[in-house]
């Protein structure tokens, strides 16, 4: 008797430390710029448009003020992913991945000193933090365009240089949970094989139409390829053109497993 109560108290403990494990929290700035804090404490930025993002909440645009970053990710060289993110990076010294030859573009021009703009491309996997194992992050498809804007300080005149292919980002936290970061994408094919292969639990997708998917196709994308278990729609809301809203994909996506949260700039979840 004495020993099945010492094994029942230990399985209740375990069972309650399990309950009472840190969780990771997503914090959404408007566009596609994320602020995921891990389980294990270490700040994630994504797509960092902030300080001219019309949707980032005021408290957010001073980067002085923004707090602690450990790592930066950017998904292609279109300004409303990495207009930030270069002065986050050398604020805080944190490394910024990205597409292999857009971070080779900040590098030769002196953007980024090559130590904060480490190379990785499509199906490349890193562990970016030695003291956190079991994080992750590959570099998967997405159907878009990039290019990098630079004003020469010489001429004073903008520039357009190579930006590498655009990419999405499946993170895999600490505690198991996928996040798949979809970046500016239109659908393809391949989002089945990620669905089935990366099987994400946690879908950042781009619903605003023009530039990226509409509702309507990234409800199909949600429900037939990848099924998530929780789904934010993001990419919306900043300009005329991106017309798409949450309303129209849920709609769309139609009763489904998935649960979708619908997030305002400056709300937070966490799982």
């Amino acid at each position: 008797m004495f020993r099945f109560a010492m094994c029942l108290a230990l399985l209740c403990a375990a069972g309650l430390g399990f309950a009472q494990s840190p969780k990771a929290e997503l914090l959404w700035l408007g566009q596609s710029a994320f602020r995921l804090t891990t389980p294990s404490g270490k700040v994630v930025m994504i797509d960092p448009w902030l300080r001219l993002n019309p949707r980032t909440p005021a408290a957010y645009k001073d980067l002085e003020k923004l707090g602690k970053v450990d790592l930066i990710l950017v998904t292609h060289g279109h300004f409303d992913h990495i207009a930030d993110a270069p002065a986050l990076a050398m604020l805080n010294q944190a490394r910024v991945f990205a597409p292999g030859d857009l971070n080779q573009t900040l590098t030769v021009l002196n953007v980024l000193p090559p130590e904060l703009a480490p190379r990785m491309n499509k199906g490349g996997t890193v562990a970016p933090f030695a003291d956190v194992p079991g994080f992750k992050i590959t570099a998967v498809h997405a159907e878009h365009s990039s290019l990098f804007v630079w004003k020469n300080p010489a001429t004073a005149k903008d520039e357009v240089h190579v930006g590498g292919e655009p990419v999405g980002f499946i993170i895999e936290l600490e505690n198991g949970v996928k996040i798949y970061h979809m970046g500016d994408t239109g659908p393809f094919g391949d989002m089945k094989f990620i669905g089935e292969y990366y099987k994400p639990d946690v879908l950042l997708i781009p619903i605003g139409g023009n530039f990226t998917m509409g509702p309507v196709e990234a409800a199909f994308a949600t429900r037939e390829w990848l099924r998530p278990r929780i789904a934010i729609p993001m990419h919306y809301g900043t300009n005329p053109l991106a017309r798409g809203t949450p309303q129209e994909y849920l709609q769309a996506l139609g009763q489904v497993a998935t649960k979708v949260l619908v997030l305002q700039p400056g709300e937070k979840t966490e799982f």
